[in-house]
């Protein structure tokens, strides 16, 4: 008993030796020369502090109990406890002195030296009284839960701790906001850099975590030297080989992606701005094209959506009113026809002020009308107004807009006195000011005035090569029984026309040349091109069209379209009414969440022979080609599925358009088919939405 006696007492005086030291280390210790065989313990800190904690974390549950022996057990697993957080507290005050400071520090040093004191007070006066035990005890515990929060987060990151329980929403950036160090540059730095470079740990004096710790750079030299790959220590570091001790990040740790790697560099070459907007970037530069991948073109509007019996009120015949894409709040507004057009049927968009981010009004007589209401669309952003007659006057009621971006004004003659109020557009980045009536010296003028904006104000076309135009083509109806005519013709009688039935692009030498009406007897997309000497080559003429075919005798769809997309159901698909290019046309059953799963039931002895799907493509609204298309034959004893065949996806984003998917049906006789269409799974990478889930719109199904 003597010899336990001796040893209790050893560790009692200990105590006092460890708390002394640790005061000490924590008022003087920057002044302070540390041996390197000190410097060896500090290091042995996060080795070491485990075993206390646990230790104390034991004493204060056995020091609770009422039970006399367990009581006694907490007593000299308090006291062993104690010892281990001093020698553990000394070992984090020496390691403090190399590269650690901040805030953060602070906290866990001191709480570090509280959790011994606390400990020592504790063991001296257990005895005191029972509500003493209890509250010096829970304190105990308490600060040595905050002493390895601020712990962790000096090792692993700010709120180590929590991270797992607390919610982690992806920030949406459009292209239009996204900033090149903000939004590209800084999360690779957060990744990969600031766990050693940041308050509290500061790695060769460098900080990371705030501008001007950037900006300063470290021991070595400048973080960043704009335009210089030699002289930046950020470059200089990443390219050394990884078993260099200089090469960042250190080989123990997480390394920098090919990308990642591009994206610093390029962002150094480019100046190494920290407030440069991507949008400023030359689009034809390589860190723009790798921006453009990871931002959506596509805006995350946060504004509530409008009803949809105010949408369908507004479209008729002369105004369309649509989801910029689906599942959208925002909207865009189109008018059509020059001759029905009421001035009096823009105060109507009022009940969708706050919705409306794109309005066209090209060629609707607006010559004299009151643009004032337009003040009441707070996130309008593209207004097209192209040989509308406006005048210079009335561009005044556009200078309140301030989401306006884009301005087309093309076709008006605005002439010099529009200089004045377009020159106090100094929101709108992108302006067409086509055959507007200005001269040299007005826009001279005018692009001082806006100097941070694109404008376009045409060209004179000297010494240019046109394109020609694309031919035309002219049928009786998109759906035929037997067959139907098709005639091609083009406005320049020397332009050769070539053209194809199966959907691929004409070329100038292998496909055929219009010389006579063309038949088509089945169903198919045709594609036409313009070619002439002195002449670019025209865009391709698109169409398709549908052989009637079979009619079933019922039909069942497993889920209707999501959303808005709905149509008229399942007799959509069977009523030769054409969707037009617009989603929101109400022609098209749309699917995002659940793919299309359609049960179609036919006469007997009446197989059809091949099976064609109508769908639309859209790459800007997300309508993609489906990612799978699976279909069976049978009865209802026996039933075969067809191979599957490539799906051929979408390679970049086009105008919207129509395709048909054409399957061959077996021979076998059969009664039933199973159509299921699967919407992409996940954009590609090159698409602005990358990541998200794809939609598959189709109008009709004709089986043949």
């Amino acid at each position: 008993m003597p010899k336990v006696s001796r040893i209790a007492a050893i560790l009692e005086n200990l105590l006092f030796f460890w708390l002394g030291l640790a005061l000490i280390l924590s008022v003087a210790g920057e002044s302070l020369s540390i041996p390197p065989i000190l410097q060896v313990l500090g290091r042995a800190h996060p080795l070491i502090l485990h075993f206390p904690i646990v230790l104390l974390l034991m004493a204060v549950v056995l020091l609770w109990v009422k039970d006399a022996k367990l009581r006694e057990l907490g007593t000299w697993t308090l006291l062993l406890g104690a010892n281990l957080t001093g020698l553990t507290v000394l070992a984090g005050l020496l390691l403090a002195n190399e590269d650690y400071d901040g805030d953060m520090l602070v906290w866990h040093q001191w709480l570090g030296v509280a959790s011994l004191g606390l400990a020592v007070l504790i063991y001296f006066y257990r005895n005191k009284s029972t509500q003493f035990v209890k509250f010096s005890t829970a304190s105990l515990a308490l600060v040595i839960t905050l002493t390895g929060h601020f712990g962790a987060d000096l090792t692993h990151g700010e709120n180590f701790l929590l991270a797992p329980i607390q919610s982690e929403e992806v920030e949406f950036v459009a292209l239009d906001d996204a900033e090149v160090f903000q939004h590209m540059v800084k999360p690779i730095l957060e990744a990969k850099c600031v766990a050693c470079h940041k308050e509290g740990k500061v790695k060769g004096e460098l900080r990371l975590d705030d501008l001007a710790g950037m900006q300063k750079g470290g021991k070595n030299g400048p973080f960043v030297v704009p335009g210089d790959l030699k002289e930046s220590l950020l470059i200089q570091r990443i390219h050394l080989p990884e078993e260099s001790k200089e090469h960042m990040p250190p080989k123990n740790k997480a390394q920098l992606t090919e990308e990642e790697l591009e994206i610093l560099q390029l962002w150094v070459e480019s100046g190494s701005s920290f407030d440069q907007k991507v949008a400023e970037l030359p689009k034809e530069t390589p860190l723009f094209q790798l921006a453009s991948n990871r931002f959506s073109n596509q805006k995350n509007y946060t504004f509530d959506a409008a009803s949809d019996s105010d949408i369908a009120d507004l479209n008729n015949f002369f105004r369309k009113v649509n989801p910029v894409f689906p599942g959208s709040p925002a909207l865009e507004v189109a008018y059509y026809g020059t001759s029905a057009f009421d001035p009096a049927s823009l105060k109507e968009l009022k009940s969708i002020k706050a919705q409306v981010v794109k309005l066209n009004l090209n060629r609707m007589p607006l010559e004299g009308v009151d643009l004032a209401f337009l003040r009441d669309f707070p996130h309008l952003e593209e207004l097209q107004l192209n040989f509308t007659g406006v005048q210079a006057s009335q561009l005044a009621n556009l200078e309140p807009l301030e989401s306006l971006r884009n301005l087309a004004l093309s076709g008006n003659q605005l002439g010099a006195d529009a200089v004045e109020a377009l020159g106090k557009l100094s929101q709108v980045k992108r302006l067409f000011l086509w055959n507007s009536g200005l001269d040299k010296e007005s826009q001279d003028r005018l692009q001082q005035a806006l100097s941070s904006a694109h404008i376009d104000f045409g060209f004179d076309g000297k010494g240019v090569i046109y394109p020609l135009n694309s031919p035309k083509v002219s049928y009786d109806k998109v759906f035929f029984q037997d067959s139907m005519e098709l005639i091609l013709s083009h406005p320049i009688r020397k332009a050769e026309i070539r053209y194809t039935l199966d959907g691929t692009e004409p070329d100038s030498l292998s496909s055929p040349i219009y010389t006579a009406p063309i038949w088509v007897k089945k169903t198919g997309e045709f594609r036409a091109k313009a070619f002439a000497a002195d002449w670019i080559g025209s865009l391709p003429t698109k169409d398709v069209f549908f052989k009637a075919g079979i009619v079933p005798q019922s039909y069942r769809l497993a889920h209707e379209g999501n959303g808005r997309y709905k149509a008229n159901g399942a007799s959509s698909l069977f009523d030769h009414e054409k969707g037009k290019t617009t989603h929101g046309s109400g022609n098209w059953l749309g699917f995002n969440e659940s793919p299309l799963e359609l049960e179609i039931f036919l006469e007997k002895n009446n197989s059809p022979k091949e099976i064609s799907i109508s769908i639309l493509l859209n790459e800007t609204a997300y309508i993609f080609p489906p990612e799978k298309v699976e279909i069976w034959t049978g009865n209802q004893q026996n039933w075969q599925k067809i191979p599957e065949t490539e799906s051929t996806q979408s390679t970049k984003i086009e105008e919207a358009r129509f395709g048909v998917l054409t399957f061959p049906l077996p021979e076998t006789g059969f009664d039933q088919v199973k159509i299921r269409l699967k919407p992409i799974s996940k954009l590609p990478s090159w698409h602005p939405g990358a990541g998200a889930k794809g939609w598959v719109f189709v109008d009709e199904i004709l089986l043949n």
